[in-house]
C-alpha cells in the first residue's frame, strides 16, 4: 500500500482568546484530490480554524503540517505557494482591473521590486478561463456583482498554482445561480484539475452535492470547540447529527435523477425547542 502524505494535517491544535475558548484537540487531514468540508453553526470556530491553517493565527497547542513540514518552519511566501485562500468577504476598495486582481495571486513568485512577466500574465489569464470569466478581464473589479467578484477570488487563488485551496463560505451572499456556478467550479477543480479543497460552509447539502458529483468528500461536524463526527457525507450527515449540531429536525432523502443516479439531500423540517 502506497503511503501518501496529506497535503495538510492538523494535529491536536487548539486556540483561545484571553476570555474565550474556541477549540482544542482538533485533528484532521486533507488528502490530494479531495474536498474536506467544515460544517457547524455560527460562532463554532470554523473561520478561526481556517486562520490557524493559513498561518494567520497561531495555534495554542499542537501543530499544522503542509506536505509533512511544520508551518512554523515555512516562510509566508512558501506557505502561499502551497495554500491559496478564497475569503468569505472581500472589500472592493480600489478600481483594479479583474486581470490585475488575479495577478495578485502571483505575488509569492515575483520579487519585491519586480513586475509580473509574460508567464505570470498567461497564468492569470488561464485562471480566468478556468472559471469562465475571461470576458471580465478588463472590467473594473469594483463594478462586478457579488457572484462575479467571488469567481475572481477563485481565479486569483488558481493563479497561485497551489495544490490546496482554502475557502471560507465561498457561496455566502450569492444568489441561486451564482451559488451553483461556484459549486460547479469547485467540482471541476477537484475532479478534473486534481486540486484539493478545505471549505467551511453552513450548508450540509454542499457536502452531498460534491459527493453526488463523484468527488471524494469528507465532512467534519464542528460544535462547542470539537468535532462531533468526521467522515463521508452519507455517513455523518444523519438526521440525529443534524439535530445535535443545528437543533433542527431534518430528513435525509434520496431520489433518482436520470443521467445523475441517486442524489441525496438534507431537508429541514423545523427547529427543535431545547
Amino acid at each position: 500500500m502506497v503511503d501518501i502524505t496529506p497535503l495538510l494535517e492538523a494535529i491536536d491544535i487548539g486556540f483561545a482568546y484571553p476570555r474565550h475558548h474556541v477549540f482544542e484537540n482538533i485533528n484532521f487531514s486533507v488528502a490530494p484530490g479531495e474536498i474536506f468540508c467544515l460544517l457547524g453553526p455560527n460562532g463554532c470556530g470554523k473561520t478561526t480554524l481556517l486562520d490557524c491553517v493559513l498561518g494567520l493565527s497561531k495555534p495554542q497547542g499542537g501543530k499544522v503540517l503542509l506536505n509533512g513540514v511544520s508551518m512554523r518552519k515555512l516562510s509566508p511566501g512558501k506557505i502561499a505557494q502551497q495554500v491559496a485562500y478564497v475569503p468569505q468577504i472581500h472589500e472592493k476598495t480600489f478600481p483594479y482591473t479583474v486581470l490585475d486582481v488575479v495577478l495578485m495571486g502571483r505575488a509569492s513568485y515575483i520579487g519585491m521590486f519586480d513586475s509580473p512577466d509574460e508567464e505570470d500574465i498567461a497564468i492569470a489569464k488561464q485562471a480566468l478561463a478556468m472559471v469562465g470569466i475571461t470576458r471580465l478581464q478588463d472590467r473594473r473589479y469594483t463594478q462586478l456583482s457579488g457572484g462575479e467578484g467571488q469567481l475572481v477570488m477563485v481565479a486569483r487563488a488558481l493563479a497561485q498554482q497551489t495544490p490546496l485551496i482554502v475557502m471560507d463560505e465561498p457561496t455566502s451572499h450569492l444568489d441561486f445561480k451564482h451559488e451553483m456556478v461556484i459549486m460547479e467550479t469547485i467540482v471541476h477543480l477537484v475532479r478534473d484539475a486534481g486540486l484539493s479543497i478545505l471549505m467551511a460552509t453552513h450548508f450540509p447539502n454542499h457536502c452531498f452535492y460534491f459527493e453526488n458529483n463523484g468527488v471524494v468528500t469528507r465532512a467534519a461536524l464542528m460544535s462547542n470547540g470539537k468535532f462531533l463526527a468526521v467522515g463521508r457525507p452519507e455517513e455523518v450527515l444523519s438526521e440525529d447529527n443534524m439535530k445535535q449540531l443545528y437543533n433542527v429536525d431534518t430528513r435525509v432523502v434520496s431520489c433518482d435523477i436520470e443521467g445523475k443516479g441517486e442524489l441525496k439531500q438534507v431537508i429541514p423540517i423545523s427547529t427543535v425547542v431545547a
